[in-house]
């Protein structure tokens, strides 16, 4: 059976001083034992284009583009590691945009070695025979923006040799050529990291609903039909389905409740339409359907329904992996202490995260530790909720930009050593529960899949067209009732035939 590609039990090594001589640097480097690593197959070609990168003069930026699950903070860091134990690099400075996933990027910086420190305003980074500096820093994108100005000193005051900026899910940075200073995050990394010898941008998700590009991310010209466009290019992609061949993650099953739903006005008769979930093109009908489809009603409404064969599949998984359990994305908070309600009278331990709660990070931590059933959120587990317990996902929210509902569903790919040595390759699949909204479905034909990013020319806005009947324009349809049918099952894109590795 396979297992886990890294074997993360390090010696701790000693640091070397900074302006070391780099020739001395790298004999003392080629004598001290190597860690026993064993990366991944693009964890190493990451390493050699990062060396080929740094042979070269002048700025450069790197964009790695791989799914959840594959390993890009500890890739990440393992090439540092490897560099500076080359004397190449000396220090690095870490982005990330929740403080929830620099606790996570500490972790894996210690268990490798690396002397990663969390910025404070105070933070010595001289390096002194008596007061060593660590080798790296990490701060959140907030942080940075808020203390742009302290920064840019104690970096220069500091004098770092090459050092390395690793940009951790980069396209949060986005740029606007018009409006180069209107996104603070982008402006306060592209600032702080003006002198660093790389910049290494890591992305499960390589592109943005807002048409915009991002930072440390290569444009090119492609053409599209009769005209050129820019697209954004990666430098090394791994897409979700090379992870789900080799057994790193688990593959996605998906359970899309189908039903209808009765527009009309309210207090009219004989004036609605019925509209199919699955089969409605209509935006301005979809969006209201969608958002009439997540309510939680009587025990037919579409939401009951899913929510009821969320909870089933959760206890046929558990007949196998006894620790698994589920999350539920909700609309808003209201939404999700109802979700909760009803989970709870059921019998279920469930606990609750929001973006206001002071204690969501405890309760991540907790039910991580498998201390409830459910875990109920609206925004706190979109990105870097690293649960490999997760195996079963119900997505009830109205958002539904391909980023979000990509990154919402991968929390339930994950794969820790435990479970790797229990299971053999191909993985047993997690569930995604969701209305059958058609976007959603479609998102969910490609998610293994990485489509280029395309940057499009802005558009002038149509003007709205004008109604025929003035009574048809004064109110719009509204959702009255809903009616659950269906479910429409997809197991996303073929994959290749898999074998069992022992």
């Amino acid at each position: 059976m396979n297992s886990l590609s890294f074997d993360l039990r390090l010696p701790r090594r000693p640091r070397q001083a900074v302006g070391a001589e780099p020739e001395r640097e790298h004999r003392a480097a080629t004598l001290r034992p190597q860690p026993a690593v064993q990366p991944r197959q693009w964890q190493s070609q990451l390493l050699q284009l990062l060396r080929r990168r740094l042979e070269r003069d002048g700025h450069n930026d790197v964009l790695i583009n791989a799914g959840p699950g594959a390993g890009k903070t500890l890739g990440a860091l393992l090439s540092f590691e490897r560099l500076e134990r080359e004397g190449r690099l000396e220090h690095l400075l870490v982005f990330c945009h929740r403080s929830s996933i620099a606790s996570q990027w500490l972790a894996a910086a210690t268990r490798l070695g690396v002397e990663l420190q969390e910025w404070q305003p105070g933070l010595e980074l001289t390096n002194r025979a008596e007061h060593p500096a660590p080798h790296g820093l990490l701060i959140t994108y907030q942080a940075a923006g808020r203390n742009l100005a302290l920064l840019e000193q104690q970096l220069q005051a500091a004098a770092w040799g090459p050092w390395l900026a690793i940009a951790d899910e980069v396209h949060h940075l986005g740029m606007d050529p018009e409006e180069p200073e209107a996104s603070a995050w982008g402006h306060a990394f592209s600032r702080l990291s003006a002198d660093a010898r790389l910049r290494l941008g890591l992305t499960g998700t390589p592109f943005r609903a807002d048409n915009l590009a991002f930072c440390a991310a290569r444009r090119i010209q492609v053409h599209d039909g009769q005209d050129w466009v820019e697209q954004i290019a990666p430098d090394l992609s791994v897409e979700p389905r090379e992870l789900i061949a080799a057994g790193d993650v688990r593959p996605l099953e998906f359970r899309f409740q189908d039903g209808w739903v009765d527009h009309g006005r309210r207090g009219e008769l004989g004036d609605s339409e019925r509209s199919p979930l699955s089969q409605e093109q209509r935006e301005s009908w979809r969006a209201r359907n969608l958002r009439r489809a997540i309510r939680l009603g009587d025990s037919s409404s579409i939401a009951l329904r899913l929510l009821l064969n969320a909870r089933r599949r959760l206890e046929v998984v558990r007949r196998e992996h006894s620790g698994a359990g589920g999350l539920v994305i909700a609309r808003d908070i209201a939404h999700a202490r109802r979700i909760c309600g009803l989970l709870e009278e059921e019998g279920d331990r469930v606990h609750l995260v929001h973006s206001q709660d002071p204690e969501a990070a405890q309760r991540m931590e907790a039910f991580k530790a498998g201390e409830a059933d459910w875990l109920v959120s609206i925004d706190m587990c979109a990105e870097g909720f690293d649960a490999p317990r997760l195996r079963v996902v119900a997505y009830l929210t109205t958002v539904v930009t391909r980023t979000r509902f990509v990154q919402g569903i991968t929390r339930a790919v994950r794969m820790d050593a435990e479970r790797s040595a229990l299971e053999s390759v191909p993985r047993h699949p997690s569930y995604v529960f969701a209305p059958a909204d058609p976007l959603l479905m479609q998102y969910a034909r490609t998610w293994s899949l990485s489509e280029p990013y395309v940057l499009r020319a802005k558009s002038v806005e149509a003007e709205p067209e004008a109604s025929t009947t003035g009574r048809a324009a004064a109110l719009p349809l509204q959702a009255l009732e809903d009616g659950a049918g269906a479910v429409i099952r997809m197991r996303g894109p073929q994959l290749p035939n898999f074998r069992v590795q022992r």
